[in-house]
């Protein structure tokens, strides 16, 4: 038996290094699921396009690979903001659910079972996952995070401008038709904006090995 650990919330929560860490220490298999829509978002603006275009989009989507999602360019604020447009397309959802289950149920060799972070996979993905977290922050402490790490890869920013731009996608996240961000009904609600790091690590981790 496998366990399917399913973690949401907005971007720069900190789910994603919760995510690493609890599958690293657990000996899960991690996915970033949001990679899937970042890369599938990246690939159509660098041909150019327009990656609300759902032809495009959707051609992104089927020829994704496992090694797209290694491209660094795609922890950039370009890729991000393509992911956010591309990800309200419900044919490329479409294409990119059945790759996250397959994850989930099927983890490489050797794995106790799978981590999955992205904004929907309590609700849409893995509506049946063991465990379902939900790490969210206030917006202000997101916008510093996202800041210091714009500022610590040598970029210029605007903490103003990054705030904005967190509550621009927050919104798009939240407010599009198909699966929106939220939490599940049953998922566990860790907010991170008082906590480090480790702190978060050690509650989340103690929440899975009570519910496995």
């Amino acid at each position: 038996m496998t366990i399917v650990v399913a973690i949401d919330g907005p971007a720069a929560a900190g789910k994603g290094t919760l995510a690493r860490r609890v599958a690293a220490d657990l000996n899960l298999a991690y996915l970033d699921t949001g990679l899937l829509y970042r890369a599938t978002g990246f690939a159509v603006v660098s041909q150019g396009g327009d990656p609300s275009d759902e032809n495009l989009a959707l051609s992104a989507a089927q020829k994704l690979t496992p090694a797209d999602l290694e491209n660094e360019k795609l922890r950039y604020d370009e890729a991000a903001q393509a992911a956010s447009k591309v990800a309200v397309i419900q044919a490329v959802r479409d294409e990119l659910l059945d790759f996250q289950r397959r994850f989930a149920e099927q983890p490489p060799v050797g794995k106790k079972g799978a981590v999955l972070d992205g904004r929907d996979i309590g609700t849409v993905v893995c509506p049946d996952a063991d465990v379902k977290l939900f790490v969210t922050a206030s917006t202000e402490v997101r916008a510093q995070r996202r800041l210091k790490e714009l500022q610590d890869r040598g970029l210029e920013a605007i903490y103003a401008q990054v705030l904005q731009d967190m509550k621009d996608r927050d919104a798009r996240d939240s407010q599009r038709a198909a699966a929106p961000l939220r939490a599940a009904d049953d998922a566990v609600i860790l907010d991170t904006s008082d906590l480090d790091i480790e702190e978060v690590i050690a509650q989340a981790k103690s929440i899975i090995t009570q519910k496995t």
